[in-house]
């Protein structure tokens, strides 16, 4: 009896701390609308967190150039033991010797210490001043970057999320196409027993049901990557749960899409990093200018220095001198062996790389929005038919269906039918799929996503 005690209180902790450990580790639900999807991935991207970082790493390089115009302010301080003081010849004629003869003489002491506090102030500098001029430019252009990688982030989402959608329209048409076939699986055999049918035509039936059934667990895998995909896309952990909220309509991947027939260049995330390119290029042969001409700088030093011969620094014997300054420190550059010419003929060299760039964006762009508009316009049409072309299939096999079930159809009629109306249904997915893709596509293409 008390072995049984035993053994059910030991299961009641084995199990209760399962239960406790499944607690701790249990999923979060997120309920996701398409927006909120993207939100999330603006935030939680690693993509996305990396560029933003990029943004902030700027930020401290700018605190360092801007540091150059700042006095730099500094102590110093020194203390000396001569282990052997240093030997100084004199001429022996000081010391009443003949002449060409050297007297050796140790001069100082063999302790010395000094403290000071020296500064200097930048006063003109040209490649400081033009550093300085260029720290928003610098940070507009990480910040660009970081708007470049969340838009990508941003179509991304869209695509995998709206084709999730999709996929659901898509797992409730094979749901409907195996109930169908199975009702029509069950009728036949009700017609095979009264001897109106063949075995063969059970056979077929059956074949058919099989390869929707393992067609749409395929589907079911697809969906799981997908929602793996976009939680890894977004930045969600895998251990957490996505319900997505949005649904999809023909109208909605219509919807504002008109109004991406009038763009301009200027509404493009990657024209305007290369714009900000532009500006930092001319900073840059500026920059290399101005190391041309003349550098200033005011400076001063304030030190106190003693010499001693026996270590009494910290005693009131002995006295501290005081040395003091101000000046200025020009320094002209002459010749540097023709490096800043360089410099500057490089610097124009990539300026103009930068433009030709831009002049082969703007021709991308408009081919990246006449291909998008091409294949929006052919994806719609082609939604549209195919969702027509779809209602009719169904019709058909409606009435296919009737005349088999009172006899005047055959079986090969009505597994014709059977084919047309899941070809047309996988026809109108793939439409639905091409057609949420040109949509982005297009709004990216024109700088509106």
């Amino acid at each position: 009896m008390e072995r049984s005690k035993i053994i059910k209180a030991t299961l009641f902790v084995a199990v209760s701390l399962i239960l406790l450990g499944y607690g701790a580790r249990a999923q979060k639900v997120n309920e996701f609308s398409a927006k909120q999807a993207v939100e999330f991935g603006s935030k939680n991207a690693v993509q996305v967190k990396n560029a933003l970082l990029d943004v902030l790493i700027q930020e401290q390089t700018n605190k360092d150039l801007t540091s150059a115009a700042y006095p730099q302010l500094n102590a110093t301080g020194a203390f000396t033991d001569y282990l052997s003081i240093p030997t100084t010849l004199l001429p022996g004629e000081i010391t009443g010797q003949p002449g060409g003869t050297y007297t050796p003489v140790k001069f100082g002491t063999k302790y010395s210490t000094s403290a000071g506090l020296g500064f200097v102030q930048t006063l003109f500098d040209g490649q400081v001043f033009v550093g300085l001029q260029a720290r928003q430019t610098a940070i507009d252009a990480k910040q660009k970057v970081a708007e470049i990688t969340q838009e990508n982030i941003t179509a991304n989402t869209y695509k995998i999320y709206y084709q999730l959608v999709v996929s659901k329209t898509q797992t409730e048409l094979l749901d409907d196409n195996i109930a169908r076939l199975q009702k029509l699986e069950h009728d036949t055999r009700e017609i095979y027993k009264n001897g109106f049918a063949e075995k063969v035509d059970i056979d077929k039936l059956v074949v058919q049901i099989a390869n929707l059934q393992t067609e749409r667990l395929r589907v079911l895998k697809n969906i799981a990557n997908g929602y793996s995909a976009l939680k890894v896309l977004i930045g969600m952990p895998a251990k957490d749960s996505l319900v997505l909220t949005d649904t999809l309509s023909e109208t909605q991947i219509k919807e504002k899409v008109l109004e991406t027939v009038n763009y301009k260049y200027s509404d493009r995330r990657d024209y305007q990093l290369l714009e900000l390119t532009t500006k930092l290029n001319k900073y840059n042969i500026k920059r290399y200018q101005l190391s041309q001409i003349p550098t200033l700088n005011f400076n001063g030093n304030y030190s106190y220095q003693a010499q001693r011969s026996e270590f009494t620094f910290f005693d009131k014997r002995g006295d501290w001198y005081a040395t003091s300054y101000i000046g200025l420190n020009l320094n002209l550059p002459i010749f540097n062996g023709f490096r800043i010419k360089s410099r500057i003929a490089k610097s124009k060299l990539e300026l103009q790389q930068t433009q030709n760039e831009i002049e082969g964006l703007k021709i991308s762009i408009d081919n990246d929005v006449e291909i998008a508009k091409n294949s929006f316009a052919t994806a719609v049409a082609a939604m549209d038919f195919q969702k027509k072309n779809m209602a009719l299939a169904e019709l058909v096999y409606e009435q296919t269906k009737k005349k088999y079930e009172i006899g005047t159809g055959s079986s090969t009629e009505i597994n014709t039918a059977q084919v047309d109306l899941k070809t047309a249904q996988t026809n109108y997915i793939t439409a639905l799929y091409d057609a949420i893709i040109a949509r982005v596509d297009l709004l990216k293409a024109t700088g509106r996503l």
